[in-house]
């Protein structure tokens, strides 16, 4: 155990010290098997092969290029408002002033809180934190070149693996499931991701926040990280918010967001994401925080892929791990034990 954690040690250090190359790696790898199912329906219709290579590459080029516009639109259209709303950022400081004088608080803490909320200061602050999320892009074009030839070469996936199983049949087998896992937390995210971002949208065209469309789609951006990806997202219309109706708006925005997010993503969407990549909540939100030290912002994207290829090629692949899958797995509910027990005793009877 020692070793084997020694070991841990030397190799996340490494991957950390190269992080500019590993998470560009991770992300092409991931959107491909994502829009592989594409090529395969492609195929199975009759069209030729560099007809289905050319799709693939337009459809992984254009996910990129929503998501990058997405940050980027987002990360702009703040920056052009905020300064707009200086004079209501100065009412606010005085107000906050006035309230924390009555109970005593003194001059200096008082210019400190008026410091504080200055405009400026929350413009950078703020493009700061969109400007880290924006930095997944950073290495576009090493990027770039990884998803056309991930995509040109993914026709022969099967035939690779069909190498591999002769071999290593265990390998093969966990390499399918992590593509398949994979998938199915893709899919998971993404019409979870829709389902709020058009709910946080309504609700912000009824509130009246400016831009409420291009929040809603950050919303859907940072659905893919889990368990914070909703904080980015509240921050941009909760500020507007605040500056256009005051703290009642504010909190009014937090309280429909974190409704949202507690029904939909703390208590709904685990549950499918559990039964997708087979990882129960804490594992996800510790895998957040180790991929997002060791990755940086991609990291925090691609916590759940990452772990469940690890877990792929770490436990599943060998029968004396059952111990660690049964610690990392998310716990089966009634239902599914129940299917799971008639597919047994029918099998049984076969």
């Amino acid at each position: 155990m020692l070793l084997g954690a020694a070991a841990g040690v030397v190799v996340a250090g490494g991957v950390r010290a190269v992080a500019w190359l590993v998470g560009p790696i991770l992300m092409a790898l991931v959107i491909v098997i994502a829009v592989h199912p594409v090529r395969s329906w492609l195929r199975g219709k009759g069209f030729p092969s560099w007809l289905t290579t050319v799709v693939l590459v337009i459809l992984v080029y254009g996910i990129m290029l929503v998501l990058t516009m997405g940050i980027v639109v987002s990360v702009a259209r703040l920056a052009g408002l905020l300064p707009q709303y200086q004079d209501r950022a100065n009412e606010l400081a005085a107000s906050a002033s006035n309230l924390l004088s009555s109970f005593g608080v003194g001059p200096e803490q008082l210019k400190t809180v008026a410091g504080s909320l200055d405009i400026g200061k929350l413009t950078g602050l703020l493009v700061s934190l969109l400007g880290a999320v924006a930095g997944l892009v950073s290495n576009l074009a090493f990027l770039l070149a990884l998803l056309l030839f991930l995509s040109v070469e993914s026709g022969g996936v099967g035939e690779r693996l069909g190498v591999i199983a002769t071999d290593r049949p265990a390998l093969a087998v966990a390499l399918s499931r992590f593509a398949h896992g994979t998938r199915r937390y893709l899919v998971v995210t993404t019409v979870f991701g829709l389902i709020v971002a058009v709910l946080d949208a309504i609700a912000l065209v009824i509130i009246g926040v400016p831009l409420a469309f291009t929040w809603g789609l950050l919303s859907f951006i940072t659905n893919y990280i889990p368990n914070i990806g909703f904080l980015i997202g509240l921050a941009p219309p909760a500020l507007l918010g605040l500056f256009i109706g005051g703290p009642r708006e504010l909190v009014l925005i937090i309280v429909i967001y974190g409704v949202l997010n507690f029904v939909l993503q703390s208590l709904i969407q685990p549950r499918f994401v559990g039964d997708a990549v087979g990882l129960s909540a804490t594992v996800t939100f510790v895998a957040l925080v180790f991929w997002a030290w060791l990755l940086g912002p991609l990291g925090a994207i691609l916590a759940i892929p990452v772990t469940v290829l690890g877990k792929a090629l770490l436990v599943d692949i060998d029968p004396k791990a059952r111990w660690a899958d049964a610690l990392l797995r998310a716990p089966a509910s009634p239902r599914r034990g129940l299917r799971s027990g008639r597919r047994a005793t029918i099998k049984q009877g076969r």
